[in-house]
C-alpha cells in the first residue's frame, strides 16, 4: 500500500504540472491574442488619424486657395476702380475746360457786342448752351459711373456666388 500512495502522489504531480502548463499555455495565448487585438486596435486608430488629418489639409489647402481667391478678385475689383475713376476723371475735366473755353469765348464775343439785345441774346444763349450740356454730361456721368460700379463689383460678386455654391455643397 505504501507504494500506491507515493504513484498517487506522482500522478497527481504529473496532472498539476499538466494543469500548470496547460494554464500558462492559455495565458500565453491570451495574452498573444490581446497583444494581435490591440495592434489591430492601434492600426485602425492609427489608419483613422491618418485620414482625419489628410482631410484636414485638404480642407485646409481649399481655404487657402479660396482666400487667394478671394484676395485676387479684391485686387481686380480694385484695379477696374481705379482706372474706371481716372477714366470718370478725366472726362470730367475735359468737359470743365470745354465749359471753360466756351465761357470765355461768349465773354470775348460779349466785349465786340453794339446792344444791349444782343449782350442778353449771348448770354441767354450760353447759359441755355451750359444747362443743356450740364445735362447731358450729368447723364453720360451716373450712366459711366453706374457701369464703372457694376464692372468693379463684378469679381466680388463672382466669388460670394462661388462661395455660397461651394458651402451649400458641404452644408
Amino acid at each position: 500500500m505504501s507504494m500506491k500512495p507515493k504513484a498517487t502522489e506522482a500522478g497527481m504531480i504529473d496532472e498539476a504540472a499538466t494543469a500548470s502548463t496547460k494554464g500558462i499555455e492559455a495565458t500565453v495565448s491570451n495574452l498573444k491574442d490581446g497583444m494581435t487585438k490591440a495592434a489591430a486596435g492601434f492600426s485602425e486608430t492609427q489608419a483613422k488619424v491618418k485620414e482625419g488629418m489628410e482631410k484636414a489639409m485638404r480642407t485646409a489647402e481649399e481655404l487657402v486657395s479660396f482666400g487667394q481667391g478671394n484676395l485676387e478678385a479684391l485686387l481686380k475689383s480694385s484695379q477696374i476702380w481705379a482706372a474706371g475713376i481716372q477714366d470718370l476723371s478725366k472726362h470730367f475735366a475735359a468737359t470743365a475746360q470745354a465749359s471753360f473755353d466756351e465761357s470765355v469765348s461768349t465773354f470775348k464775343a460779349l466785349t465786340s457786342v453794339k446792344s444791349l439785345k444782343d449782350a442778353l441774346d449771348l448770354q441767354a444763349s450760353l447759359a441755355r448752351s451750359t444747362m443743356e450740356k450740364t445735362l447731358a454730361e450729368s447723364g453720360k456721368l451716373t450712366d459711366a459711373s453706374f457701369k464703372l460700379t457694376e464692372q468693379a463689383i463684378a469679381p466680388i460678386t463672382a466669388r460670394v456666388t462661388l462661395a455660397v455654391e461651394k458651402f451649400a455643397k458641404t452644408a
